[in-house]
């Protein structure tokens, strides 16, 4: 039986796999992947409809910044839609994280869990013409489509990380370990994370 004891986070850049990789690495190790599904989470332990969650997904916001430590029900109550949904997502990512190992994509998962000694972070991104590919045959678009779909969702994950984080979306100091998919291909990188993730398990247990 595979096993490993760690939290692993997929960023993704559009196109590059990144779901795929998370799914099949959870596959791998038998636990669960988390992608839409912590939408769900969020919005049953918020009681926030999931409609407005799956509006707000990885979309940026605003430039005026709550803070995210410390915040009072008060507070809460007067603070713009879109950031109590990033706060209760950030509450529902770190519930789930204490139910044991899982893997979970975007959503600022490595960022929520950053002071969980048992998190694993990943970056996945390819070239553009390997996503350009990737996406129109997926949802049979012309190249020109394809590409402006991957602009504006990188865009808007970036603008999303950044904005949420103390850390800049696809630098590579950001994460753990940054897998290129479009030189790997999917199965490949699902083995490289899986080793990596092996020897960070190790390693922890040194």
């Amino acid at each position: 039986m595979n096993s490993t004891s760690s939290i692993i986070t997929i960023g993704r850049e559009y196109g590059s796999g990144g779901r795929q990789i998370g799914q099949e690495i959870a596959k791998y190790f038998g636990i669960k992947c988390y992608d839409k599904e912590l939408l769900e989470h969020a919005a049953n332990d918020s009681g926030i409809c999931k409609e407005l969650f799956e509006n707000h997904d990885e979309k940026p916001t605003n430039s005026f910044l709550y803070s995210l430590v410390g915040y009072s029900s008060a507070g809460f109550s007067d603070m713009p839609m879109n950031h109590k949904i990033f706060l209760a997502q950030f509450d529902a990512i770190k519930k789930l994280a204490d139910e044991g190992p899982c893997v979970m994509v975007g959503r600022c998962a490595d960022y929520a869990l950053a002071d969980w000694k048992d998190c694993f972070s990943v970056f996945v991104h390819a070239d553009i013409d390997c996503r350009i590919s990737r996406i129109a045959a997926k949802h049979n678009k012309s190249p020109k489509e394809a590409r402006d779909m991957i602009n504006k969702t990188d865009k808007s994950r970036a603008s999303y990380y950044n904005y949420y984080t103390n850390k800049k979306w696809g630098a590579a100091k950001s994460y753990d370990l940054c897998v290129d998919s479009g030189k790997l291909g999917i199965e490949n990188s699902v083995k490289t994370i899986i080793e990596a993730i092996k020897i960070f398990d190790e390693s922890k247990n040194k």
